[in-house]
């Protein structure tokens, strides 16, 4: 596997049964890739806390909110292709398909609160209502992600509300530098 780009192509083992059971469980890699759906939706909450109150419309937000998470989203992929190759001798294509599958949450993360922010300026909100109406959703979007966690990881509901907690307060944590920016 050290040289060759596949890399285990052609085994028909248990493994792929189970990764093909697993794909098909999660067909849009959003359960497998929880950890990049929450870290998209804080990097564009920042994005939005920032932008908000440095940009004149919900166009120029939107594409900066989609710029910001779109360049983290590519950090992130080189570094996931470069960690995978290193660390387990892939072929950088391998690592680039198996990083692609695994780190499109995070870009894919920003779409909902750009939809909203869109919607809030649609039903005729101002750009700065429009924009912590988003950065809220972000905050319920982050809970929510947090408390799915807990309870697919079979937490007590105090243990999924704990979790929802944190998901809130890091939203929060944004929140607050948005009000300390403006």
């Amino acid at each position: 596997m050290h040289d060759g780009e596949t890399g285990g192509a052609g085994d028909d083992g248990p493994d792929d049964e189970a990764a093909d059971a697993r794909r098909k469980a999660d067909p849009f890699g959003l359960i497998s890739g929880g950890e990049g759906v929450f870290t998209g939706t804080v990097v564009c909450a920042a994005a939005i806390a920032y932008g908000a109150g440095h940009l004149d419309s919900s166009a120029q937000l939107s594409i900066a909110i989609f710029g910001t998470v779109l360049v983290y989203w590519l950090a992130h992929l080189h570094a996931s292709t470069l960690g995978a190759s290193v660390k387990h001798g892939l072929h950088p294509r391998v690592a680039l398909r198996a990083a692609l599958l695994e780190t499109w949450p995070i870009a894919g993360a920003s779409l909902l609160p750009i939809l909203i922010l869109l919607l809030a300026e649609l039903a005729g909100a101002s750009l700065r209502t429009a924009a912590w109406t988003a950065l809220i959703a972000t905050i319920g979007l982050l809970s929510g992600y947090s408390y799915l966690a807990g309870v697919r990881s079979g937490l007590s509901r105090r243990g999924c509300v704990a979790s929802a907690a944190v998901g809130a307060g890091i939203g929060m944590l944004v929140a607050a530098m948005k009000v300390a920016l403006h």
